[in-house]
């Protein structure tokens, strides 16, 4: 950044590879200050000259820096470039997920209004689709929900406007706690997000986490002590070959139901056994 970078970000150079190692920071995980490999990517104005700027790094650092990619980003309107990439989304057939610069394309089904940003959860990927399928077929009504991992909060949202009473979601993110309070004043939810030190520990009828495989199981005790007898646990994030691994870390607590696929990813539902 004091080289002049518009913006930079840090990357686990090995991602999609056996070598990832993944960093969460969820409880119960390991803890690592970053990746053992990283990857570095920066914007620069186009008036920047490069090997000046790799010339000064390498200085700083002590050593060549000679595995480096220059690339050209084309100017355009990114507003306009983004918003057309997200349309109304139909789910199941209860509900439409809605950007605010869209009507909802029928009144048959309940809008919930997200807006892409910087906390994850639009309806669009699997996971998310998968989880809003399993309300839509499964409502909520009277019941109590929790949402751990709840990014934009699309999922609580969807569970208080599908007749949840009580609804809570929790997220290691400050700004996805701040992007899914937005969202729900938007929506015209009650619903509570919060940071997981400010977790009440109570217990749900159902519990929701669609998040990633690793922290799915650094999670299993917390997210068993969420539910309750009798309750029902859903998880997503889940590639199809990892199945199984989850169901192990939860066997304990939970009997879980044949999956469910959509791509590559799954959807596990289990019953809290006493």
């Amino acid at each position: 950044m004091e080289l002049g970078a518009i913006s930079v970000s840090i990357e686990d150079a090995q991602a999609g590879e056996p070598d990832e190692n993944p960093v969460f920071g969820e409880p119960g995980s390991p803890e690592f200050a970053l990746w053992q490999d990283n990857r570095v990517v920066a914007l620069f104005n186009s008036d920047v000259v490069v090997a000046d700027v790799i010339n000064t790094l390498s200085t700083c650092l002590n050593r060549p820096i000679s595995d480096y990619l220059v690339g050209n980003v084309g100017d355009q309107d990114w507003v306009r470039a983004t918003q057309a990439e997200f349309e109304p989304i139909p789910v199941a057939d209860c509900l439409w997920i809605v950007p605010s610069w869209h009507q909802a394309p029928t009144q048959d089904r309940i809008a919930l209004q997200v807006d892409p940003g910087l906390a994850f959860g639009t309806g669009s990927h699997p996971t998310t689709h998968l989880c809003l399928e399993w309300l839509c077929s499964n409502k909520p009504l009277g019941q109590t929900v929790f949402d751990y991992g709840c990014g934009s909060g699309i999922l609580a949202i969807a569970a208080a406007k599908l007749g949840a009473t009580q609804v809570e979601g929790v997220d290691i993110d400050p700004q996805a706690v701040e992007t899914a309070r937005d969202n729900a004043i938007k929506n015209n939810v009650g619903v509570t997000f919060y940071l997981p030190h400010a977790d009440p520990a109570r217990q749900y009828d159902v519990v929701l986490a669609n998040i990633l495989t690793n922290p799915l199981i650094a999670l299993a005790p917390l997210l068993a002590a969420r539910c309750k007898i009798g309750g029902t646990l859903v998880l997503s994030g889940i590639l199809q070959s990892q199945a199984t691994l989850i169901i192990e870390s939860y066997q304990a607590w939970f009997d879980f139901h044949h999956p469910i696929q959509s791509q590559d990813w799954i959807r596990l539902v289990g019953r809290r056994r006493p």
